[in-house]
């Protein structure tokens, strides 16, 4: 199934240039870093509340048991925000990385805080090194010594949109002492199957702008099969509801403590979608979380960890990240209890993105149950009307802001045109309500833990929070 797969995406993309090596300087570099040289594209990043409390979370909860007195590199720094973080947790120093021109805005922070009066963050002076270069630079292994911990942004769309994954695991394996610490320490990607009419019309609306004989006296039909391709291409970036995944969400979990190079260039996501309601799934939905969970090998004898969690995901609070909406062509019918097999494969190109090729098939419950991977690869050639293939670019993604949130009524799934069997819908008032009662996939109970913090003198006890309540166990 996964080799099938991986022949389809390189026979529709022959031109893909997925090699990168540690020195390669990829083409699109300088409008890379020129964009991150703004400040007012930190600014975006840093007002973002769920992405920067985070990080503030897991830096500071950790600061007396991973980083005082400790060795720390920041990689892409930016801001320095995170820098400074990890000074405020008792950083003994940390050496931040940022090849762009935020390098030198960064030194007026420093600058300040050694200023002769009126001194601004006097905290920061003499306990942070500039370092202005790409992390792959071969020189900077004979300027920056190992350290203990590595902190990092390093995440896009989807997690891996940008390619700076590849920088934070360079730096992990040339910088880190055996045994230190990765922050983030890992993300997962979830999948799930979407029924959106709304987003899907309007890309064909879009697209058959050009279904027409006479533009000013121009027939522009001829461009229509590409725009076409160009529309359904390209994964739609905003947030959307909850209501409009038909099933729970597969995951893929990069744990970046572990995680080789070649192992996130390419990967291959299995597909077992349970369908929870009948109706069109018109493509699907991806967004990501990540943890903050530092290893005991990491900690200061005695002391344990404090571990951060934060989804990206449509049942939380929306982050710059947002989500993402991937269309196919032709919508498929399913029925509930139907299941949804595949895979998905992500392969990096020369755009600092994925190329993400999907096939998957609607089987009957039982039918599925009876099929083997092997045998699903002849039920695609078989089975073609329910049956569908798909290929998008992560990097031609496009923006859609229509959600502003839910309606104070509780959504219920024929609002998305999706349909429960009739025994559920039947069940949903034969049975008392509970406080937790769910009616759709994703309904609104909060139950994320938000995070998990480590009980002093103790490395079994741990106090849990979640949206909604906080529990010791």
């Amino acid at each position: 199934m996964s080799s099938d797969l991986r022949n389809d995406s390189n026979n529709s993309n022959n031109n893909d240039v997925s090699k990168r090596e540690d020195d390669e300087v990829l083409h699109r570099d300088p409008s890379y870093f020129q964009y991150y040289s703004q400040l007012q594209h930190q600014q975006n990043m840093l007002q973002d509340h769920v992405r920067t409390s985070a990080y503030h979370s897991a830096i500071t909860f950790n600061g007396p048991s991973l980083f005082r007195d400790r060795l720390v590199m920041d990689v892409g720094a930016g801001s320095g925000i995170l820098s400074f973080f990890a000074v405020q947790a008792g950083s003994k120093h940390v050496y931040a990385v940022e090849a762009s021109g935020m390098a030198q805005k960064m030194q007026v922070m420093l600058k300040s805080a050694k200023g002769a009066s009126g001194a601004r963050n006097p905290y920061l002076a003499d306990r942070i090194t500039i370092v202005s270069s790409k992390i792959e630079d071969p020189s900077l292994l004979n300027k920056v010594p190992q350290v203990d911990a590595i902190i990092s942004e390093p995440i896009g769309v989807l997690l891996v949109h940008e390619r700076m994954l590849e920088s934070y695991i360079y730096a992990r394996d040339k910088f880190l002492r055996p045994g230190g610490a990765m922050l983030p320490s890992s993300g997962t990607i979830h999948l799930a199957p979407l029924s959106d009419a709304a987003l899907w019309n309007e890309t064909i609306t879009k697209a058959r702008f050009w279904q027409q004989d006479s533009f000013y006296g121009v027939d522009v039909n001829p461009y229509f099969a590409p725009a076409f391709d160009e529309y359904f291409s390209s994964p739609v970036v905003g947030c959307f509801s909850p209501t409009t995944l038909m099933s729970d969400s597969v995951i893929h979990e990069v744990d970046f403590h572990t995680v080789s190079m070649a192992e996130l260039k390419e990967f291959v996501i299995p597909v077992e979608w349970n369908i929870k309601y009948t109706g069109v799934m018109h493509g699907v939905a991806g967004w990501f979380d990540l943890a903050f969970v530092p290893p005991m090998s990491s900690l200061h004898q005695g002391t344990a960890p404090s571990a951060v969690y934060m989804s990206t995901g449509p049942q939380s609070p929306a982050t710059h990240w947002q989500q993402v909406r991937m269309l196919f062509k032709q919508p498929l019918a399913v029925n509930a209890g139907q299941v949804l097999r595949g895979a998905i494969l992500m392969k990096v190109n020369d755009q600092r993105s994925y190329d993400i090729s999907a096939k998957v098939i609607a089987l009957d419950y039982e039918e599925s149950v009876q099929t083997s991977d092997d045998a699903l690869v002849q039920l695609f050639e078989t089975k073609k009307s329910r049956t569908r293939t798909a290929l998008w670019y992560l990097h031609e993604q496009i923006y859609n802001y229509s959600y502003t949130g839910e309606s104070l009524e509780v959504p219920r799934p024929e609002a998305a045109n999706m349909y429960l069997p009739v025994d559920q819908l039947l069940a949903e008032s034969a049975a008392p309500a509970t406080a937790n009662s769910q009616s759709y996939v994703g309904g609104n109970v909060d139950t994320t833990i938000a995070s998990v913090q480590g009980i002093p003198n103790s490395v079994t006890d741990f106090v849990i929070k979640t949206g909604s309540s906080s529990m010791q166990i």
